[in-house]
């Protein structure tokens, strides 16, 4: 397995939310930086501006690069892709940042395509804002999906105590029944099996399914989602041999603590996989976007505008978004490598004997 130093990018969303924050707070250590190289897509003008609002850290060795590929390793990394006229209103929700919160995930696009950094991890954006400017998709999410061409995806909240991906993402609840198929619940439970084998060295994942209805409808009392859409796609996996196991109903499955019996869960909507989740792992929770040909991570909360330029915001989940990013890209090396050698042990048609003699040319 390589084990060279990976150079994290990292964009800084929103430049009026804790991104910024957590970012610093993130990197401050200086012993972080002996196990990767960061790049900042932003500012270094937002940067200092930050920078000088905290307490109780220390010198940061900054360096400021026009492209990634100029990064130095021990040094936080800074490339400068914003106006420098940019203007900085802690806590507000403007036409600038999301304008600027776009140009840093588009320049990070870029560098990712041409290899300069090895993996992503964005900052949390402010998606009306961003869709008022003319981004054109919900989230990250579906942004990166778009441009890396992917047929499916999903989105799949990590931590080490439970993983939860979900069907719908960012969509009205009013339409989450509608939405619903068989055929989308397989393809997410395939996007999950393949992910947990080769992002998280899982050899044979366990994948619980929730129902949609209150008591996973009652026996059709209360909906019937369950018995004509979910269960079929349940004995589909099955028979593809994906260990998927359900619907359960939501409230008992994690109230009782079922989840962890399983490898990960996955939940018919947003809210419904994504509330236990931060309820239970909120400040090491990481957001993981499954199907990619990249390595994407992001923080499980958003720009958090109340407490921005307050020295308020935690850092954690940052620090593991960080981190995550860094296992996957490593866990997808160990794996691809496995899969080379078994590729290479396997004889080729040409060599299979026949009639079980070999051939001779």
């Amino acid at each position: 397995m390589n084990n060279k130093r990976l150079v994290v990018g990292i964009t800084q969303g929103d430049g009026n939310g804790i991104g910024y924050e957590v970012i610093i707070k993130a990197l401050a250590d200086a012993r972080t930086l002996e196990s990767f190289t960061p790049v900042i897509y932003g500012s270094s003008k937002i940067f200092g501006f930050y920078r000088k609002l905290m307490h109780n850290i220390d010198q940061l060795d900054t360096y400021v690069i026009s492209s990634a590929k100029d990064a130095k390793p021990k040094k936080i990394n800074i490339v400068n892709c914003l106006p420098d006229n940019v203007f900085v209103e802690p806590g507000q929700s403007t036409p600038e940042s999301a304008k600027c919160a776009i140009k840093s995930l588009e320049c990070a696009i870029e560098d990712i395509r041409k290899g300069d950094i090895d993996v992503l991890v964005t900052a949390p954006i402010n998606k009306r804002a961003m869709a008022a400017e003319g981004f054109g998709y919900a989230g990250h999410t579906e942004y990166l999906q778009n441009q890396f061409g992917v047929k499916d995806h999903t989105m799949i909240m990590v931590s080490d105590r439970i993983k939860v991906g979900v069907v719908t993402g960012h969509i009205p609840l009013k339409d989450v029944a509608s939405s619903l198929t068989t055929e989308k619940i397989l393809s997410k439970l395939r996007l999950m099996k393949a992910s947990l084998q080769r992002d998280f060295n899982i050899d044979r994942p366990k994948i619980a399914v929730l129902g949609l209805n209150p008591h996973c409808g009652d026996g059709g009392l209360l909906g019937d989602e369950e018995q004509k859409i979910i269960l079929p796609a349940v004995k589909a996996a099955n028979d593809e041999d994906i260990l998927a196991f359900g619907p359960y109903s939501p409230d008992g499955f994690f109230g009782l603590g079922h989840y962890s019996r399983f490898d990960a869960t996955l939940a018919m909507y947003h809210d419904q996989g994504l509330a236990p989740f931060k309820a239970l792992a909120f400040e090491d929770g990481v957001n993981f976007t499954a199907g990619l040909p990249i390595v994407r991570t992001s923080p499980d909360h958003g720009t958090a505008y109340e407490m921005a330029g307050r020295d308020e915001a935690d850092p954690r989940s940052m620090k593991s978004a960080i981190y995550t990013a860094i296992d996957i890209y490593r866990s997808r090396e160990e794996y691809d490598a496995l899969q080379a050698g078994k590729m290479i042990e396997k004889p080729s048609a040409e060599e299979k004997p026949r009639n079980g003699k070999p051939q001779i040319a």
